[in-house]
């Protein structure tokens, strides 16, 4: 039986008010995609330890980037993806793999058996939103 997952908003409020690492897969300098002002956001507004995780490793707002989670020196806190849905589920195991506290699954990004095998492991799952437009509703910090 397939369980959709829901957002838990005390999950959001921790992930976004405890400063932390997230290694953000499908991070590029590319001013088209909107990877690259969720991770200033994430750095500059809540200030969260970045780190780029691109197919090319690219060095994204001056941090070195990585091509895969495994290459990632030290933990990593939230996996924040954002890459295709058909991709996701890849990304959700790499980050069950290294150890990973939780999966942010960026707007658009849904994969409901990759998110139950992430809960099953023990990480918290967010899917299909936002850090920026999730943040403003939980006020006052």
């Amino acid at each position: 039986m397939e369980h959709n997952h829901v957002n838990d908003p005390e999950v959001i409020r921790r992930l976004l008010s405890t400063p932390a690492r997230w290694a953000i897969v499908g991070l590029t300098n590319n001013p088209a995609r909107v990877a690259p002002s969720i991770a200033r956001f994430l750095r500059e507004e809540l200030s969260m330890q970045i780190v780029p995780v691109s197919l090319d490793a690219q060095e994204v707002l001056g941090e070195p980037g990585y091509s895969k989670l495994t290459e990632i020196p030290g933990p990593i806190d939230v996996v924040d993806c954002f890459v295709n849905s058909s991709k996701v589920g890849d990304v959700v195991d790499q980050a069950i793999a290294i150890g990973a506290k939780a999966v942010w699954m960026q707007l658009g990004v849904i994969d409901q058996a990759a998110a139950q095998r992430a809960k099953d492991a023990g990480l918290e799952v967010v899917m299909n939103t936002c850090p920026k437009i999730e943040y403003p509703s939980l006020g006052a910090r």
